[in-house]
Order: C-alpha cells, then sequence, then structure tokens
C-alpha cells in the first residue's frame, strides 16, 4: 500500500473547497455516511449526528459573504491504514482559527467524521512549503 496522506490531503481540501464555494452537496459528499458525525463551530456548541452537521453547514453556506472569505493552510496529514488526521489553519475573515479534521476510509475514500475550529491566540508565519488554499 502507497503512502494515504496525499489522498488524505486531498480530501481535505475537497473539504475546504466545498466551504469555500458554499457548495451544500459537495459539503455533505465530504462527510462519512456510516460513521458517527460530530463538528465543533468556533463559539458553538458540540454537534453530534449527520443530521445536526450538516444542518449546521448548511446554515454556514447559507452565509455566501462570510464563506467566501474562508481560506486554509500549512495543512499537515498524519495518515494510517483507514484512520487520518489534517491539522491546518483557516483564515475566515480577520480571524485566524486552528483545525482539526478527523477522517476515516469508506467505501474506498477518505471521508470526514469530526470538524473542530477554534480561534488562534497569535498569527503564524508561512513557513517554506507552506500551502495556501
Amino acid at each position: 500500500m502507497g503512502n494515504p496522506a496525499p489522498a488524505l490531503l486531498e480530501a481535505n481540501a475537497a473539504f475546504y473547497a466545498a466551504f469555500r464555494t458554499a457548495d451544500a452537496a459537495a459539503m455533505e459528499a465530504v462527510w462519512a455516511r456510516t460513521r458517527p458525525l460530530s463538528c465543533i463551530h468556533p463559539g458553538w456548541p458540540a454537534l453530534h449526528g449527520r443530521e445536526a452537521v450538516l444542518a449546521s453547514w448548511r446554515d454556514i453556506l447559507r452565509a455566501v459573504d462570510e464563506v467566501a472569505t474562508v481560506t486554509f493552510r500549512d495543512p499537515r496529514a498524519c495518515a494510517g491504514h483507514d484512520f487520518g488526521y489534517v491539522l491546518c489553519y483557516e483564515q475566515v475573515g480577520d480571524n485566524l482559527l486552528a483545525a482539526t479534521n478527523l477522517f476515516v476510509v469508506e467505501d474506498g475514500a477518505w471521508k470526514l467524521v469530526h470538524h473542530h475550529a477554534g480561534p488562534c491566540a497569535q498569527p503564524i508565519d508561512a513557513a517554506p512549503g507552506t500551502t495556501r488554499h
């Protein structure tokens, strides 16, 4: 088996592409269908279950002006055979957030099972090789 990290990073990029383009169908597609889901948006209580998580994203994606300014940077993947995570930073307008995205392999593809983003106490400098999306 090859290195699973590139495919994991692609799945993470697909999540942010759905977020940035406010594409609710694409957002639904990046989340697992058969596993328990959870999500913690900045300042929100923890959400549990597919319906609650996806309903929150539909509400967020309706706020197109704010969503259009979302970018992510410095993704770092840690991938095993069927579980992995990506740590990265989100830039939402003037706010810098640290994010953790947990993935599992479902039907041969990486699918999101948990997203957590929260304020980052201090700005980070882009290091050589940092990826911005």
